[in-house]
């Protein structure tokens, strides 16, 4: 289970009393959680949030394609798993300084997750119209012989080419029907060349045949071949064209490969970048909202809560128990939700002691 409760409530004699208490009513006698200090130092709050981090672990799921089941082992924060990175956290005084006042450190967080959030529109736009014109392509080359492209197929011996009277058709022929084309093809329209027939492709469902004829009788071909339930294919041997799209298949495919990698480091690098910010947020909220309600002097201590999932509401009763003398007002409204069915407690915020919830399930797969 990937959910943690980061709470904090106000030392008792000393900050490690506090702990003691906690570890007394969660661990030793029961096992509710499996907890650690997460250590907020003195600090001296607009605040970017976990949709940035969603975002960018979620991007990096859709790029990764056919290896999503890799994508976790690439969402790491400063080379550790995220669990690791929680349970361990040290506040960065390299990327925010304590001397500095909050107001400065949310503003250095905030730029730093706005930064991200607008790289990733700008290199998730590139990618994705790259993406989806190479699919567009892919798309053409594929699917039913009614649809698909046929430059892949035909070759330019199938064709008569630049003849001033007679062209070279294709017709998309079911497979229950090849022996019906096959004795009247000749006789659907005038002036079809006998003999000019020939399998070309075969898909499940169809086969693709030549026929040759006189330009003039191809308008009463086309009706006629329709009438059978015979699909004229509109295409016209185009040399040129035909290599154009390949080409064109080719630099996009490569053009993908060669952005696939940068873009995965860039992802990598920039997910840890935003969790950390991410997590920094947290422990800024919860050290605001601990003097906001313990006062002054800074006297509280931290502590992250991993809840064993089957004893969640067990957790909040000790939890409430330990520090309903906090807040009477809270602890009444924890006692009354306890005892209203159905009531998800997860949208229940106010709790006696401050409390955040860490969520490190960032992806949505389908």
């Amino acid at each position: 289970m990937t959910e943690f409760w980061l709470i904090s409530a106000p030392g008792e004699k000393t900050c490690q009393q506090t702990w003691d208490q906690m570890m007394v009513a969660t661990t030793r006698n029961n096992n509710l959680s499996t907890n650690n200090k997460f250590n907020i130092p003195d600090l001296k709050v607009r605040l970017g949030d976990r949709f940035v981090v969603k975002k960018v672990s979620q991007y990096m799921a859709d790029v990764l394609e056919d290896s999503r089941d890799k994508v976790q082992e690439n969402l790491l924060a400063n080379g550790v798993d995220l669990v690791t990175y929680i349970t361990r956290f040290q506040w960065d005084m390299a990327k925010y300084p304590i001397k500095q006042s909050l107001k400065n450190i949310s503003d250095i967080i905030s730029k730093q997750v706005s930064q991200i959030d607008n790289d990733l529109k700008a290199r998730a736009s590139a990618y994705n119209n790259l993406k989806g014109n190479l699919q567009n392509l892919e798309r053409k080359n594929a699917g039913s012989l009614l649809t698909r492209s046929l430059a892949d197929i035909v070759k330019k011996e199938d064709f008569v080419i630049d003849s001033e009277y007679l062209i070279t058709m294709l017709v998309v022929v079911p497979k229950t029907s090849y022996a019906d084309w096959q004795k009247t093809y000749e006789t659907l329209s005038e002036m079809v060349v006998p003999r000019s027939t020939n399998l070309l492709f075969e898909d499940h469902d169809s086969g693709l045949f030549s026929v040759t004829l006189f330009r003039k009788a191809i308008d009463d071909f086309r009706h006629k071949a329709r009438e059978n339930k015979y699909t004229v294919r509109d295409f016209q041997y185009n040399e040129q064209e035909m290599n154009a799209d390949k080409e064109e298949m080719t630099r996009l495919s490569t053009d993908k490969k060669k952005q696939f990698g940068p873009l995965v480091r860039w992802l990598k690098v920039n997910f840890s970048e935003a969790f950390i910010a991410w997590i920094h947020i947290k422990a800024l909220r919860v050290f605001v909202e601990s003097v906001l309600r313990y006062g002054l002097p800074v006297n509280f201590q931290a502590m992250l809560l991993q809840p064993n999932k089957k004893n969640m509401k067990k957790l909040r009763e000790v939890l409430n128990d330990l520090y309903k003398h906090l807040d009477s007002s809270a602890a009444a409204v924890i006692d009354s939700a306890m005892d209203i069915p159905g009531l998800n407690l997860s949208q229940q915020e106010y709790y006696p002691y401050v409390y955040y919830k860490i969520d490190c399930n960032l992806l949505d797969f389908k």
